[in-house]
C-alpha cells in the first residue's frame, strides 16, 4: 500500500490541540512508520506544498484552517539503549507521550527526567521547545535526536549540542531547522543520581513532607502534585500550558524595576542577566481570572490562558495582546507567547 494512502482530506483537528481550539486541515497523515516520510517528501505534488508537523498539539494555537498537509508524528517505542560507566542512555521515539516515558523511566530505574513530570505532549516535541520545569532542562540531559532531513530526504543524527538549545528554543525553531523532522530522541540519565531541588518551590514542597533523601519517584510524585494543583488538566479545560515566556532583561533593567515594584519576582541568570516572572506581571495587571469572550485567564496561575468554552483562535490571540498591551505599559516589558500560531 502506497504510503500516501492514508492522507485523509478536510480532517477536524480540535482533538489534536490541547486548546480545543476547532479548526481543519485540507490534508492529514497519521504518520506511524519513516517510510511514510520518505513517500510525502519524494511525491511532486506533497514535497513542495505546506505542511505542519504535529506532535501532541500541546503547544500551538490554531488561529484558521490549515492549508497544506498535517503530518502527525505518531511514531512509537522506548526502550533502554545502553549504559556506561556514568548513564544510563534511554530513548524515545517522537509519538511517544512525554509524561508516559518519564514514569517509564522511573519504573526501570533510571532516574533524571522526573523534575519534568507531567509536562503535556511528545517525546518528540521535547527538544523542540527545549521544555523545562523545576530547574531542568531538556538541553540538561539530552544525548541525541534522530531527525529526518526533508531538504536531503535522509535520516541523521544530531548530538545536543547541534541543537543550539536555548530558553524554550532550539534549531527546529529556527530558519536552520526548518527541514528537520524529530524522529526520536536519546537521554543521558546519570548512573550517581541526585535529586534536583533548587528550585525552591519544589525544595519547600519535598521538605513538607519530611523527605530527607527523596527517591527520583517521591520528587516526581511532588512536581506533578505542584502541578495538578496550579495548572488545569487540558482534558477539562482547554489550554497550552505557560502562554508566555519568563522574560529576560538586563540587570540595569531589572535593578530599575525594582526601585519601582520591591516585589518584583526576578531569578539571576548565569549571564548576570535577569528572568521575570511572567505570570507575576499578568497578575499584578489584574488578569488573574479574567475573560475576553470564551477565552481567559485561569484564576490558579496567570500564565495559563484558557478555553472556556467553544473559544476561537481569534478569541485567544486577542486576549494575549491584551495582556501584552497593559504588561509592557506597566512594567516596559514585551510578553513573547510559548505555543505557535497557525
Amino acid at each position: 500500500m502506497s504510503s500516501l494512502s492514508a492522507i485523509q482530506y478536510d480532517f477536524p483537528l480540535q482533538t489534536l490541540n490541547t486548546f480545543g481550539i476547532a479548526a481543519k486541515a485540507h490534508a492529514y497523515l497519521r504518520v506511524t512508520e519513516t517510510e511514510q516520510l520518505f513517500g510525502v517528501y519524494a511525491d511532486a505534488i506533497w514535497a513542495t506544498s505546506s505542511k505542519l508537523v504535529l506532535g501532541g498539539g500541546s503547544n500551538l494555537l490554531f488561529t484558521q484552517d490549515f492549508a497544506g498537509l498535517v503530518l502527525h508524528m505518531d511514531l512509537r517505542g522506548r526502550e533502554h539503549v545502553r549504559s556506561d560507566a556514568t548513564h544510563h542512555f534511554v530513548r524515545a521515539a517522537a509519538g511517544e507521550n512525554w509524561h508516559a516515558f518519564v514514569q517509564w523511566t522511573l519504573v526501570h530505574g533510571y532516574a533524571g527526567l522526573e523534575n519534568l513530570s507531567l509536562i503535556p505532549g511528545t517525546a518528540g516535541a521535547a527538544p523542540i521547545q527545549n521544555i523545562g520545569a523545576y530547574g531542568i532542562e531538556i538541553k540538561d540531559v539530552l544525548h541525541s535526536v534522530t531527525v529526518f532531513d526533508a531538504a536531503t530526504r535522509s535520516t541523521r543524527e544530531m548530538l545536543a549540542a547541534e541543537c543550539r538549545f536555548g530558553y524554550r528554543d532550539s534549531i527546529f525553531k529556527q530558519p536552520a531547522g526548518r527541514d528537520l523532522i524529530v524522529l526520536d530522541v536519546t537521554f543521558a540519565l546519570p548512573r550517581a543520581w541526585q535529586p534536583n531541588l533548587r528550585y525552591a518551590e519544589l525544595a519547600n514542597a519535598v521538605a513538607q513532607q519530611n523527605l530527607a533523601a527523596p527517591t527520583a519517584q517521591q520528587v516526581a510524585d511532588t512536581v506533578i502534585a505542584i502541578r495538578r494543583r496550579k495548572l488545569p488538566d487540558p482534558a477539562q479545560i482547554g489550554n497550552a500550558g505557560s502562554f508566555f515566556k519568563n522574560p529576560v532583561v538586563s540587570g540595569a533593567q531589572c535593578a530599575a524595576l525594582l526601585e519601582q515594584f520591591p516585589t518584583l519576582v526576578h531569578h539571576r541568570q548565569p549571564d548576570g542577566s535577569e528572568k521575570l516572572a511572567a505570570g507575576w506581571l499578568i497578575d499584578q495587571c489584574g488578569w488573574k481570572g479574567r475573560t475576553l469572550g470564551a477565552a481567559g485567564v485561569y484564576p490558579q496561575q496567570a500564565l495559563v490562558l484558557v478555553n472556556q468554552g467553544g473559544a476561537t483562535g481569534a478569541e485567544v490571540v486577542a486576549l494575549a495582546r491584551a495582556i501584552q498591551a497593559d504588561v509592557q505599559a506597566r512594567y516596559g516589558v514585551l510578553l513573547e507567547p510559548e505555543p505557535v500560531f497557525i
